[in-house]
């Protein structure tokens, strides 16, 4: 626990010092920086509540890519079940939105969600095992499908026509959206929940350990009576499950409304949290959440330290870089 929380502090440490390098070869000054970190970050009270919202779905497509891992398959589609999630979850709550469902209105959209995107990683699964289609492959192009399926909806039939012009759907109704208790989204303690779900499905249940077995040895799980095939399947069910849930509370909590790009590159750096972790469920939310946070960093580094957007992806990329490290090097050293 101890080498789990002191790894992503000593990386944020060093990403910075790296990165403050970095900005002052850009010609940025310290007076910016400092602003950019100290106001924007440091004394912002509103900084934590808004990286616990957006790790929401990069947290749930973290857990996406550890399930099937478990299992010996490599999900690269997280983004595209996010996306999927969403829309599934985006049609749902504009369904009901004269309904006054409420509480029952956001479990239905979640578990139709979850749904969508659980079907969506199933047909990967289902090419693997029927057609022996790698799924590294399938997952990958399949993003692309669920992106053009998004971009379909909101140009014709979905797109808000009392909005702007712009593409995006009708706005889910205020009494299906999640707000925050004490300051930490709804949302994101749901996502906390899950994760203690998924840790207990998989190192304390049958599943988990019949699914390991599976993942580390097909052959020998076959001849002791294992069914690979199912238990591939029933795991890129279960993170295809667990990123729709993560695009639909992402609509319910955060966006309120479907649009291109709210997902963007989450499930490739959930991917990346996911295989820096190891497989750890506790160590995946804390990676997958220090990203979070650095993305949202970007933000007054854009506005008041003057840094383009594609600075907080050398952040970002630095900071994964130095957790790879410090954990090579902490593992060495205790092995």
């Amino acid at each position: 626990m101890a080498r789990t929380l002191a790894i992503p502090f000593l990386a944020i440490v060093i990403a910075i010092t790296c990165f403050v390098l970095f900005a002052l070869a850009q010609g940025v000054g310290l007076n910016g920086l400092y602003s950019a970190l100290y106001y924007g970050v440091l004394t912002n009270s509103n900084f934590l509540t808004q990286t616990f919202v957006k790790a929401v779905p990069l947290i749930c497509a973290m857990l996406a890519v550890i399930v099937p891992a478990r299992a010996g398959l490599v999900n690269v589609g997280g983004e595209g079940q996010l996306v999927v999630g969403a829309v599934a979850g985006t049609g749902t709550a504009v369904a009901f939105s004269n309904s006054g469902l409420g509480v029952f209105g956001i479990i239905a959209t979640i578990l139709v969600s979850a749904l969508a995107g659980g079907v969506w990683g199933y047909l990967c699964a289902a090419m693997k095992t029927g057609l022996h289609a790698p799924e590294a492959v399938t997952t990958l192009l399949t993003n692309f499908i669920a992106t053009d399926i998004m971009l379909f909806l909101l140009y014709s039939s979905w797109k808000d026509p009392k909005g702007s012009g712009q593409p995006q759907s009708r706005p889910v109704p205020r009494f299906l959206r999640m707000g925050n208790v004490f300051g930490i989204p709804v949302a994101f303690i749901i996502v906390i929940c899950l994760c203690v779900a998924i840790w207990c499905l998989l190192d304390k249940s049958s599943w988990g350990f019949s699914a390991r077995v599976v993942g580390s040895n097909p052959e020998a799980a076959f001849r002791s009576g294992l069914s690979v095939n199912r238990y591939a399947q029933s795991a890129m069910f279960i993170g295809g499950a667990l990123a729709g849930i993560g695009g639909a509370l992402n609509i319910l909590g955060a966006e309120g409304q479907l649009r291109p790009g709210i997902t963007t590159t989450f499930g490739f750096i959930a991917f990346l949290a996911a295989f820096i972790a190891k497989g750890n469920v506790l160590a995946g939310t804390i990676y997958a959440t220090v990203a979070a946070a650095v993305l949202v960093a970007g933000n007054p580094l854009q506005l008041r330290a003057g840094l383009d957007g594609n600075a907080t992806y050398v952040l970002l990329g630095v900071t994964c870089l130095a957790i790879v490290v410090i954990s090579q090097r902490i593992t060495r050293r205790t092995s």
